[in-house]
């Protein structure tokens, strides 16, 4: 089983949205891309990086999209920005303008797609020469401490559940097939950097409660266990963490861009 539900904006916004919009802000700050500048978003989801650059960058336009229906309607509803349009991903390829855009960007999305490189490829068409095209995932091997806490009790008791650890399925999120993902997409200029944000947890419960009802790899794999299972998953997360309020946990991502190349 490596179904990862990505339906739910809501649920979302609980497992991960709060850790993306902290990374967004980060992101941005290390992109240091120049105001006026028109952009266009990979994969929105509920619009955490997409709210940071209407925010943040004094953009000329955004466009935001998305393939989950969920995700797109979220965004319309909640995000009001004059100079945002949020939109499905077309069934051509990523949305394109004349001159292509000036800034294409994704965030905790690469991985998740069919091919990554395929992905880049298309995102270098959309941008514009001289443009930026640039990405952020999380380090799932060892810079995700309340995944790797989730995965490896969850290992433990069910050895058959290694195979979902996103440490394991992506192999992308490091620096180095980062880089070459890139530079293989015709990108140049590629640069990596590290991206570290606080995940705190008021509580036993705040850490417990995403992985029930969340979408994503973790939750879909606690959506899957019978009831005698999933307790037992809760007790030994609650043994490991212990009693100790509020719970002060960290995470890393890894953040690359690159410039289109001649290739």
């Amino acid at each position: 089983m490596k179904t990862d539900r990505w339906a739910d904006a809501s649920a979302y916004e609980l497992y991960m949205g709060r850790w993306s919009r902290s990374l967004a802000r980060e992101f941005l700050a290390w992109l240091a891309i120049r105001p006026n500048s028109s952009w266009l978003e990979i994969g929105c989801g509920t619009g955490s990086l997409t709210s940071a650059i209407c925010e943040l960058t004094a953009p000329a336009t955004v466009v935001a999209c998305d393939t989950a229906p969920d995700f797109v309607s979220y965004c319309r509803e909640h995000l009001r920005y004059e100079k945002l349009t949020v939109v499905p991903v077309p069934p051509s390829g990523y949305p394109s303008q004349p001159g292509g855009f000036g800034v294409v960007v994704s965030s905790l999305v690469l991985n998740f797609l069919p091919s990554p490189l395929d992905a880049l490829v298309q995102m270098r068409a959309s941008c514009a020469p001289g443009g930026r095209v640039a990405a952020c995932v999380w380090d799932y091997q060892d810079g995700m401490e309340f995944l790797r806490i989730f995965w490896d009790a969850a290992v433990a008791l069910d050895p058959a559940a290694r195979s979902l650890d996103e440490g394991r399925r992506f192999p992308i999120c490091r620096p180095e097939p980062l880089s070459a993902a890139f530079r293989d997409a015709g990108l140049a200029s590629v640069r990596v950097a590290p991206i570290r944000v606080a995940t705190t947890f008021a509580s036993f419960d705040d850490f417990w409660a995403p992985f029930v009802n969340g979408p994503g790899p973790a939750p879909s794999y606690v959506a899957s266990l019978g009831s005698a299972a999933r307790q037992e998953l809760e007790d030994r997360l609650r043994d490991t963490l212990g009693p100790g309020r509020p719970i002060q946990l960290h995470a890393r991502a890894w953040a690359v861009s690159g410039e289109p190349g001649t290739a």
